[in-house]
């Protein structure tokens, strides 16, 4: 649809969208084994939108005989890297050309506003499996500096059958931080969306076998994380899994390797991440406005959302007022509304958690400044308004656990030091951000942030050439650049003796 679009013209399309609820197995979509399906429920009204097959072991069991075959075949893990290149490119072009189509299922499934479905998620997408599709026949294998008597060649060779468990709140952007590198290395994949967001991941696998991807090599099966995700954990013919989500259910995929055949697990986890502000700051309307994006954005859903707010003493009142005018101008709205800035939490259970918090924060002290109220619930929908608290010690339970939703708890400090360590007392380790202008001060506290990705007088910001992922309990291994290729590839060396 055009730029121009309106509430009415998205609720037209979406009256009409002819939605996908099969898993996609061997190259077709299938019901599953047992004929089991769940109610794919949309937040925008709480209405049933889809039933999806509810896949379980047997599925699994299906899906990763057919990576296997695939893989063994050598039908995409021996393909030309320049053919394996323009295969996933026009796997890239056929997401854009479908954006519009895909942008609305992303809405109806999760409920994030579609201005930003069109122009963040949708986009993002195809950019991340086009650059990776650039990077194939780009990248060379080593000859080691032996004695002349021998030559040692070490190559890197795909790891073989990959499950990706992605979340419900970048349903398909993230899933394509995963699905990019892992078919540019050569791999099979097996998909497993988030039960609250599978429509995406159904629909792409279509347009992955249009684009000419071979049959076994992308399959989804949709399903929940206790059947066909503890299914996949627990594969003895899985060699990797890599997942995004909670810290909780991380710590369950390395059980579940330990336990079956040691594959590969790499985890990106969750997040409480810092986002420090020095009275020194050189543009405190810029960083209170990326203040407020940091967390309400995508309605607090992010893994790196800037849900820790700590502001130098001197400049704190004057700075959270600047917070508040921004986040009052986010209300939630209708997600189909163009002009919707912020949209509808997941689904009723992720609700209650966050009003949950919501109800900790203030029997524990802290001082709501704004919101903390479910909003639009005439609509049958899920909505939380966009929430601040000021008086938080950080030792609060709204300021050590992740509440994944629009929450923001404000914190002082006296000067960076005391920052340094109020930033680093959590168990994660995600990102960062340090607001100043002293450039002695932004390398000092960003080299001791201990978190994966730190920005300096900025939040969020970034792209697919640099590489995501934390430290400590927010998990291990990283998505995008050229380092995610390390995860789904080992290194063999052929050592020849030519004395």
């Amino acid at each position: 649809m055009s730029a121009t679009a309106t509430l009415d013209d998205w609720k037209s399309r979406a009256a009409s969208l002819s939605i996908r609820g099969q898993a996609f197995i061997g190259g077709k979509s299938e019901a599953s084994e047992t004929g089991k399906t769940f109610d794919c429920v949309s937040p925008i009204d709480g209405k049933v939108i889809a039933k999806v097959a509810a896949c379980e072991a047997p599925d699994v069991e299906k899906a990763v005989r057919a990576a296997r075959a695939a893989f063994e075949s050598g039908v995409w893990s021996n393909m030309a890297p320049a053919k394996r290149k323009r295969v996933l490119l026009k796997f890239a072009d056929l997401i854009l050309k479908n954006r519009d189509e895909l942008a609305l299922l992303e809405t109806l499934d999760v409920g994030k506003p579609i201005r930003f479905s069109t122009v963040v998620d949708i986009p993002g997408a195809a950019a991340a499996i086009a650059w990776y599709a650039e990077a194939i026949d780009k990248l060379y294998d080593e000859i080691a500096p032996t004695d002349p008597s021998a030559i040692a060649m070490i190559m890197r060779e795909p790891v073989g059958v990959v499950a990706a468990v992605v979340p419900w709140n970048f349903p398909l952007l993230m899933a394509s931080w995963k699905i990019g590198p892992v078919l540019a290395a050569g791999n099979s994949l097996i998909l497993k969306p988030a039960e609250q967001s599978p429509l995406t991941a159904l629909r792409v696998a279509e347009l992955a076998a249009e684009a000419g991807i071979p049959e076994g090599v992308f399959n989804v099966v949709p399903g929940f994380g206790e059947t066909a995700g503890q299914a996949l954990g627990r594969h003895m013919d899985v060699d990797c899994v890599t997942f995004t989500g909670s810290t909780e259910v991380g710590k369950l995929f390395l059980k579940y390797a330990g336990e079956s055949n040691m594959k590969r697990v790499s985890l990106e986890c969750g997040g409480k991440s810092p986002n420090i502000v020095l009275a020194d700051a050189p543009n405190l309307d810029a960083a209170a406005k990326a203040a407020a994006f940091g967390i309400f954005f995508n309605q607090g859903e992010v893994c790196n959302a800037g849900s820790r707010l700590l502001v130098q003493e001197s400049i704190k009142d004057e700075f959270l007022e600047k917070v508040m005018a921004v986040g009052k101008r986010m209300q939630p709205g209708n997600p189909l509304d163009p002009a919707t800035m912020m949209g509808a939490m997941v689904d009723r259970t992720q609700t209650e958690r966050v009003m949950g918090y919501i109800e900790a924060g203030r029997k524990a002290g802290a001082e709501l400044k704004m919101g903390g109220k479910q909003a639009n619930t005439e609509s049958g929908g899920f909505y939380v308004e966009p929430t601040v608290f000021d008086k938080v010690d950080n030792g609060m339970k709204i300021a050590q656990e992740e509440i994944f939703g629009p929450v923001l708890s404000t914190i002082t400090f006296k000067d960076a030091a005391d920052a340094i360590r109020i930033g680093n007392d959590t168990i994660y380790g995600l990102a960062a951000a340090v607001w100043t202008r002293d450039i002695t001060t932004a390398h000092k506290v960003a080299r001791a942030l201990k978190a994966g990705l730190v920005w300096v007088n900025a939040y969020d910001a970034g792209d697919i050439t640099i590489p995501f992922g934390g430290y400590k309990q927010s998990g291990f291994g990283r998505d995008r650049s050229l380092h995610a290729l390390e995860k789904y590839t080992q290194l063999k060396t052929t050592w020849i003796n030519i004395g």
